[in-house]
């Protein structure tokens, strides 16, 4: 069986036998399963939230599957699959004129159910990376795990902490795990380090009028707008101890009181955070509490840096070219000098700063074929060293040799620092003196 990802299934079935029945199925397979059973009811949920699988019985106590079907006109549906225990020629013809996928009789076959899970999955996981997100677009064991995790938690009420270098995508996956919980409220995200302690309780919890100077009025905080929905909290480590009591409070009671206020107000929501540092020497050096990170801490997933998803760098940079690609009317490509610079590189900013790279070189590509000069990036520590002269005339790979060389005279012969100055792996810097050997 294919990961699900969370994709959620609607059973409109008016025999609750049969449809709790096919719901164990869906649910044994990760999936979620809504049960209704008319289609006044079929057509509130379908406008509620959205199904990657309908599946419909024909006849129903206030209609049939084809109203819901009118319901549903200009409403994006995966999958329909219409369902029937007393099959007619007059309902056969209307369900081939239909949209539907399949016009099955009951009861379902097992293994025809199971199949039809799998495609609603397959579409989900399409849909998914068609949209956007860069975080699945991967060829490592290690980001399907990720995947996988948010499929498992996404529809659960366990807290989330990502961990991972800046720029490895947390707030894609904190997305990816709200978009897919079922939570009909917004995801509310914090940037902790971006605000000073007083300011950020004011933002966190709201305040009353009047209640320090300059609040003119009521505000609204973050848990508040985050209510039946996420709260994405961003660099939660650095977030001042003083605070994080309050925020353990809030969590662990899920009441609050405006600054300023005496009103205990009510909240449901879920938390995801996410940290760039080592939880636990955080909590060492005394920038976490230990009772705030294991509230947080229901799931731990950690993203690894890009360096270390052999190969996704140039997925990524390819997926990247073709979200340009649409949005510009082009088809402009990598040409393979690109692909092996960016295999190359070691991109310590990640999958942002591969993303930049690819933007820029893609904006100042005069041609159909964005060159290696153009996605090369200028590491900050550049500017501080004495750039040396580049002589004219050189080819690209006597360039490439000049810098090695270069690099490794400025620091001392010492590769692995040579290797971080040019933005490369150490390995790359080891093979090119290898064939240098071989050559002389």
């Amino acid at each position: 069986m294919l990961n699900s990802n969370s994709a959620r299934v609607l059973i409109v079935d008016d025999d609750r036998e049969f449809a709790e029945s096919a719901a164990e199925v869906v649910r044994y397979h990760n999936m979620s399963a809504r049960v209704v059973g008319s289609v006044a009811e079929a057509t509130q949920a379908t406008r509620q939230e959205g199904f990657d699988l309908l599946l419909l019985d024909v006849m129903l106590p206030d209609g049939s599957a084809f109203d819901v079907l009118d319901n549903l006109s200009g409403m994006a549906t995966s999958s329909i699959v219409l369902m029937t225990g007393s099959p007619s020629i007059a309902t056969a013809a209307r369900a081939v004129s239909s949209p539907a996928l399949a016009y099955l009789l009951k009861p379902l076959a097992p293994d025809r159910l199971e199949q039809l899970l799998d495609q609603a999955a397959l579409r989900l996981r399409a849909r998914t990376q068609a949209a956007g997100d860069a975080s699945w677009v991967s060829a490592c064991r290690e980001m399907d795990d990720v995947s996988d995790m948010v499929g498992q938690i996404a529809g659960t009420d366990l807290s989330a902490l990502i961990t991972g270098e800046s720029g490895t995508g947390k707030e894609l996956v904190a997305q990816a795990i709200h978009q897919r919980s079922g939570r009909r409220g917004a995801m509310v995200e914090v940037n902790c380090g971006a605000l000073s302690e007083e300011l950020l309780a004011s933002q966190l919890f709201g305040h009353e009028r009047g209640s320090f100077t300059g609040a003119h009025q009521r505000h609204i905080g973050f848990v508040e707008r985050a209510d039946q929905g996420t709260l994405f909290l961003d660099e939660v480590t650095e977030m001042s101890l003083g605070l994080q009591v309050y925020l353990l409070r809030m969590l662990e009671s899920k009441r609050y009181e405006r600054v300023g206020g005496t009103v205990v107000n009510t909240v449901d929501l879920r938390v995801v955070a996410a940290t760039n540092r080592d939880p636990r020497q955080a909590i060492s050096e005394g920038r976490l509490r230990e009772d705030l990170y294991f509230r947080l801490a229901d799931v731990t997933i950690h993203l690894p840096p890009l360096v270390a998803r052999s190969g996704d760098a140039a997925l990524l940079a390819q997926h990247f070219l073709v979200q340009l690609n649409r949005i510009a009317g082009t088809s402009k490509s990598l040409s393979p000098r690109s692909i092996v610079l960016i295999l190359e590189h070691g991109w310590p900013g990640n999958v942002r700063e591969l993303k930049s790279a690819v933007r820029r070189a893609f904006y100042l590509s005069k041609s159909e074929l964005v060159e290696p000069l153009l996605v090369a990036v200028p590491r900050p520590s550049a500017a501080k060293e004495e750039a040396p002269g580049i002589p004219v005339g050189l080819t690209w790979a006597e360039l490439e040799e000049k810098a090695l060389t270069d690099a490794l005279i400025r620091h001392g012969n010492d590769k692995t620092a040579a290797a971080k100055a040019l933005g490369i792996s150490v390995r790359t810097v080891h093979n090119r003196l290898a064939r240098r050997r071989a050559h002389d």
